[in-house]
């Protein structure tokens, strides 16, 4: 944000005011703790801040965006009951006020998903081309992987059966994250290298971070959830979801009985050569450049988040000028954007 070319000291001139609070850092200090009052007070202490700065005024927050490292859902505790996880900072009404970029948003819609940020911090042209090259070119041994862990404990989770069918295929490899066996990026990325398709079931939450590593390998993800990238990334990855992934969708785990080999085995290499070219061409827009360098003919993942909210803040804006109620929407819950 420092290095952000379009940063102005005089807020009257600002389109939008960020505010740099570390609430993903913050939060991570509290999570655990069974005292509620505590570990909702640094939230409560900041909105106090904020509403008397005179910035506030002009649109009562909804010029004002704040980045989470954590996904939207830690900040949502929607009862004071230990059994509910998180935060409530969320639901402050000075904070719904406010616009929220995270790795995963929520399904309400003031929290905009961005890409959790990869191992590649392109500085300059060459470097993504270059990639991208060496990617397209790139032989894959198998078929399809999956890089995770088990959820044993998770019924409703998708992953005991993809784990199964990737082990019991030879067109599969499987690298079991609950080993270790992913904490160096550079044995994950190999992997992903090496195969033509990526699995990308739900794990604790909707989203991974493994959506990203695998897009930045050339690796066509295969998603089983609406909430895992398509309800999620619109500003960075394609309307048309069938251009760079295959969906399949779980609607009962119990009853899920699809062939995954099947399936992938079933599109024609004409179509998957397609959709690699178009996952290699995603590149640029989900990943972070190093600051210190500057790229000439792409715009990356922060260009991208940084453009969207813009746009997202001066269509309140617009709204306010008309003398319509700029509350209406802006904080409202949809839930259809996770069930489709």
């Amino acid at each position: 944000m420092k290095n952000y070319e379009c940063l102005t000291n005089d807020s009257s001139l600002a389109s939008a005011i960020f505010v740099p609070s570390y609430i993903g850092l913050d939060i991570s200090r509290f999570l655990w703790i069974s005292n509620l009052t505590v570990r909702d007070s640094t939230g409560f202490e900041l909105v106090e801040w904020l509403v008397k700065k005179p910035e506030w005024k002009r649109m009562w927050g909804r010029d004002h965006f704040l980045i989470s490292g954590r996904i939207s859902w830690d900040f949502r505790r929607q009862f004071d009951d230990l059994a509910y996880w998180g935060s409530k900072f969320r639901f402050l009404p000075e904070s719904m006020n406010m616009s929220m970029l995270a790795v995963e948003g929520s399904s309400w819609n003031n929290d905009y998903a961005i890409p959790y940020p990869t191992s590649f911090h392109p500085s300059m042209d060459g470097e993504i081309y270059q990639w991208q090259s060496k990617i397209r070119h790139q032989k894959r041994e198998f078929l399809f992987t999956f890089t995770g862990a088990p959820r044993p404990e998770n019924e409703e989770s998708v992953r005991g059966k993809i784990i199964e069918q990737c082990r019991g295929s030879r067109f599969c490899k499987f690298i079991d994250c609950s080993e270790k066996n992913c904490d160096d990026p550079v044995n994950v990325m190999k992997v992903f290298e090496n195969a033509v398709f990526s699995l990308q079931p739900s794990g604790d939450s909707y989203t991974r971070r493994s959506i990203f590593d695998s897009i930045v390998a050339g690796c066509i993800p295969v998603f089983f959830n609406p909430g895992t990238a398509y309800s999620q990334y619109k500003w960075h990855l394609p309307k048309n979801r069938t251009k760079y992934s295959v969906y399949i969708p779980v609607k009962n785990v119990k009853e899920w009985n699809v062939d995954i080999e099947k399936v992938l085995l079933g599109i024609p290499e004409k179509d998957v050569i397609a959709m690699r070219e178009e996952v290699i061409k995603l590149i640029p827009k989900i990943v972070y450049a190093d600051p210190r360098g500057k790229l000439d003919n792409f715009e990356d993942a922060f260009d991208l988040a940084l453009k969207g909210i813009l746009e997202r803040i001066e269509n309140v804006r617009e709204t306010m000028r008309k003398g319509k109620d700029p509350s209406i929407g802006f904080a409202d819950e949809d839930h259809y954007k996770y069930t489709f």
